[in-house]
């Protein structure tokens, strides 16, 4: 019996054009065994939520360089909610000042991998917080 494959959505939101950093996180997340969807750049809240419903996904993350998380996620968090997608987990990484941080626990996002964080420690998280 194989166990199922965590799927996980990894957007770039807005106009954020920076992505080497979300790329080598997709590679990680893949090279552990999971199937991860890379939207590609400049993403806007409709899409990202539309693509983790279609998708049918277990992890929507984010990946922002470009100071703009705070308002994308207040614009996200309904949107998912009106897809019922709550419960997934929701994670956001890169240039996230530590003063944001509850902020976006707020918001939903449980994970927080600022700029730095260890690849592995993003795996284990989400391999220890998915339904």
């Amino acid at each position: 019996m194989t166990q199922r494959r965590i799927k996980v959505l990894l957007a770039k939101p807005g106009l954020d054009g920076h992505d080497q950093g979300a790329k080598v996180v997709v590679r990680a997340l893949m090279d552990a065994g999971m199937e991860v969807i890379y939207t590609g750049l400049r993403q806007t809240p409709e899409a990202v939520a539309r693509m983790a419903l279609d998708e049918d996904v277990d992890v929507i993350a984010l990946s922002s360089l470009a100071g703009s998380h705070l308002p994308f996620c207040a614009k996200l968090k309904p949107l998912l909610e009106a897809n019922q997608l709550q419960d997934k987990l929701w994670l956001i990484g890169g240039n996230l000042p530590a003063q944001d941080h509850d902020a976006l626990r707020a918001l939903g996002f449980a994970g927080i991998f600022p700029t730095g964080s260890r690849l592995d420690a993003i795996v284990d998280y989400i391999r220890e917080h998915v339904k």
